[in-house]
């Protein structure tokens, strides 16, 4: 997929890069339906009081797709793809699907699949792009996404752009996966599975260009704690440029937030976990 480049009319010299839309949308239009409107509350809790900072409601309207992850509900009911979307509320593509009972739902895009091929969802389906099926039946080295954490509970792993995970075999209940962190855990066998990967895997290209940008999307300007005041952040104070002033760097509530594991260790998933994700250089 393309990402164009867009120079910058201005003295600034900005440069930013876009995907190119058109060149892989087939509708611009969403389907009314499946659309629902969401109340904004962002950053703020029940009480109306700021619980997150450097969030804003974003600048553009938009509404939510209801996008099915699940599918356990049209087991062996084959389904047509008539579109290919953009979805405001998620980084990969959103695919519009037709049942062959005439019902039409979303679903996660992978990448490569085009409109007028069939999807199916079932225990014993073709290991083929956008199948879905369970972990048992599909083959060692696979590339899947849209993972079922638990049986039943719809895909919760693996769902965001040019994201995929990979079966490395069955070993008694469980299937080995391994995940896009470099993770290796162990997920059950009779969870369901898509195959492929997320679609849209340029967005990691993409370059903002330009502060105006993250605001369109809701995000506020982040200030840097050693520019604060002292009675601001722990990191703030002092003449000029000048250090941290504490061992460890903390938030602007006095909790450490580097050189320290944050993971519960007597969580009930890390006996599922075979091998963490390897540490960054």
């Amino acid at each position: 997929m393309p990402v164009k480049t867009v120079k910058s009319r201005s003295k600034s010299k900005i440069v930013k890069t876009v995907i190119d839309y058109k060149s892989v949308l087939t509708e611009t239009e969403p389907y009314k339906p499946l659309l629902v409107s969401l109340k904004k509350r962002t950053a703020r809790n029940s009480q109306g009081r700021i619980t997150v900072r450097f969030r804003a409601n974003p600048y553009h309207r938009r509404l939510y797709r209801i996008v099915d992850f699940s599918r356990l509900d049209k087991k062996n009911v084959p389904a047509k793809v008539e579109t290919i979307e953009y979805d405001p509320n998620r980084t990969a593509f959103i695919m519009r699907v037709c049942y062959l009972d005439g019902e039409r739902r979303y679903h996660l895009a992978p990448e490569g699949i085009k409109v007028g091929d069939t999807i199916l969802c079932g225990e014993n389906v073709e290991v083929k792009l956008g199948n879905r099926l369970p972990l048992k039946n599909i083959n060692p080295g696979t590339e899947i996404y849209e993972i079922e954490l638990f049986p039943g509970s719809g895909g919760k792993l693996v769902r965001s752009a040019g994201s995929f995970a990979v079966m490395m075999g069955i070993e008694g209940d469980y299937a080995i996966i391994k995940m896009p962190s470099g993770e290796i855990r162990k997920i059950h066998k009779e969870c369901y599975a898509s195959i492929g990967r997320v679609s849209n895997s340029d967005h990691r290209n993409v370059r903002i260009g330009k502060a105006g940008r993250n605001r369109w999307k809701g995000i506020r300007p982040n200030v840097r704690g050693t520019a604060m005041n002292a009675r601001d952040h722990p990191h703030g104070g002092g003449e000029g440029k000048t250090t941290r002033g504490t061992r460890k760097p903390k938030d602007k509530w006095g909790n450490v937030t580097g050189g320290r594991k944050t993971r519960n260790p007597r969580k009930p998933s890390n006996k599922f976990i075979i091998q963490r994700r390897p540490k960054k250089r």
